[in-house]
C-alpha cells in the first residue's frame, strides 16, 4: 500500500504482517521490520522503530488487526480475551501521542460492532478498518497540505524541527505535507531543518526524506535557528504535533517551544499542522498532556558512543508543550484557524 508525494513507504501490509521502515537506522540503513502480533507492534512503537503521531495510530491500527489474525482459530471466548489484551499492550506503549489512543478507540469499536461474528471474519473485519485508517490518513494529509500550501509565499525558507512528513504519516506529511503542496502549486520552496536533539530525527529523517524527493534542504544544528532569524534568513516555521488541546496548546518534540519562543521574538510566522486526530478536546490545556522521558542513553551519547561522562545525571523530556499565544495558526484538512483558541478549534469539529 504506497502513497504519493513521496518516495518513503512508513508502513506496509505484505504477506499477513505489517512493515514498518526501521526509522532507527535511516538514513544509513533502509531496513524494514516485520510485526505479526500485537507485543511485536507495540514494542515497534515504544522501541521508535515508527514514530510520528498519525503513523503510530496506523500502526497501532494494524497491531490490533494482526493480532485478531494471529487469533482467528482460537474459540470465541478466548478470541475476545486476546484482543482484550492486545489493545491494552499496544496503549501502554507510548503516552503523549493521542493519534495512537484514538486509532485503538476506532479499532474497538469496529471490533464491537463484530458482534458474536466468529474471529476469522472480525479479523477480517479489523483488517479493513487499518487499511481505511491508513487511507484516510494520506487523504487527510494531502488536503491539510493544499490548506496549508495558500499560506506559503513564493520563495518562502522554512525552518521545521523534528520529522512530520512521510515518514511521521500514513504519507505525504503533515508539516512536510504543507512543504510538498506548496512545490506541487508551483512555489518556490526550501527548507532548514532542525538536527532535533536527542533523537536527531531532523537530521536523519527529515533531511533524508526531503533529499528522496529533490527539496532544497539545509540542515542546521538546533542552537543556530536563532541566530539564522535574527539574520532574516527565515521566513516561516512549520512544525508538526503529537497532542494538541483544546484551546490550542500543542506538544511536540523538545524544542519545539524553544524555536516557537525565538519565532515569536523576530515576528516570523509559526504553524502548527495536524490533522483532527491530534486534537484533544478533553484537554482544557496543555498542562495536562503527559510528557513522556526517555532513556538518558539517548542523550549521554549516540549510535553506541558515549559522549557525557559516565555517572552525570540527565533529564530527558521527549516533547514539550507551545502555548497557543505563541502560534500563529493550526492548519488541518478542514481549514487553518488562526491564533488557534478553543471556540476555533471546537468550530473545525463542527464543520464536519
Amino acid at each position: 500500500m504506497g502513497h504519493p508525494s513521496s518516495q518513503v513507504d512508513t508502513l506496509r501490509w505484505r504477506d499477513g504482517r505489517v512493515e514498518m521502515i526501521d526509522q532507527r537506522l535511516l538514513p544509513a540503513t533502509v531496513r524494514y521490520v516485520q510485526c505479526d502480533s500485537a507485543a511485536t507492534v507495540a514494542e515497534a512503537i515504544r522501541s521508535m522503530v515508527i514514530r510520528g503521531a498519525p503513523a503510530i495510530g496506523c500502526a497501532a491500527a494494524y497491531g490490533v488487526a494482526v493480532e485478531a489474525i494471529r487469533l482467528g482459530k482460537e474459540n470465541s471466548a478466548s478470541f475476545a480475551r486476546g484482543m482484550d489484551e492486545a489493545l491494552q499492550i499496544i496503549g501502554r506503549s507510548r503516552p503523549t501521542a493521542v493519534n495512537l489512543a484514538w486509532a485503538l478507540k476506532r479499532m474497538q469499536r469496529r471490533l464491537e460492532a463484530a458482534g458474536t461474528a466468529v474471529p476469522a471474519s472480525t479479523a477480517s473485519a479489523l483488517l479493513d478498518e487499518a487499511h481505511e485508517i491508513l487511507r484516510e490518513d494520506v487523504e487527510i494529509n494531502l488536503r491539510l497540505g493544499a490548506a496549508g500550501a495558500e499560506l506559503v509565499p513564493d520563495g518562502a525558507r522554512i525552518l521545521t524541527h523534528c520529522n512530520a512528513g512521510a515518514l511521521a504519516t500514513g504519507g505525504h506529511g503533515t508539516a512536510l505535507g504543507v512543504i510538498r503542496s506548496a512545490i506541487k502549486a508551483g512555489k518556490r520552496v526550501s527548507v532548514i531543518a532542525d538536527e532535533t536533539r536527542p533523537f536527531l530525527q531532523g537530521a536523519r529523517l527529515t533531511a533524508w526524506e526531503l533529499m528522496q524527493d529533490g527539496i532544497p534542504t539545509t540542515l542546521i544544528a538546533d542552537v543556530a535557528a536563532g541566530y539564522l532569524m535574527s539574520r532574516g534568513d527565515v521566513d516561516m516555521v512549520i512544525v508538526g504535533a503529537d497532542r494538541i488541546a483544546a484551546n490550542g496548546d500543542t506538544a511536540n518534540k523538545i524544542g519545539t517551544y524553544s524555536v516557537a519562543v525565538l519565532a515569536h521574538r523576530h515576528g516570523i510566522p509559526f504553524y502548527i499542522a495536524a490533522p483532527l486526530s491530534t486534537i484533544d478536546l478533553s484537554l482544557s490545556d496543555g498542562s495536562g498532556i503527559p510528557i513522556e522521558e526517555r532513556s538518558a542513553d539517548e542523550v549521554t551519547g549516540f549510535g553506541g558512543i558515549r559522549s557525557a561522562p559516565e555517572g552525570v545525571a540527565v533529564r530527558n523530556p521527549a516533547f514539550d508543550v507551545t502555548p497557543a499565544d505563541l502560534i500563529t495558526g493550526l492548519i488541518t484538512e478542514r481549514g487553518v484557524v488562526r491564533s488557534p483558541d478553543e471556540p476555533g478549534i471546537r468550530r473545525l469539529f463542527q464543520a464536519g
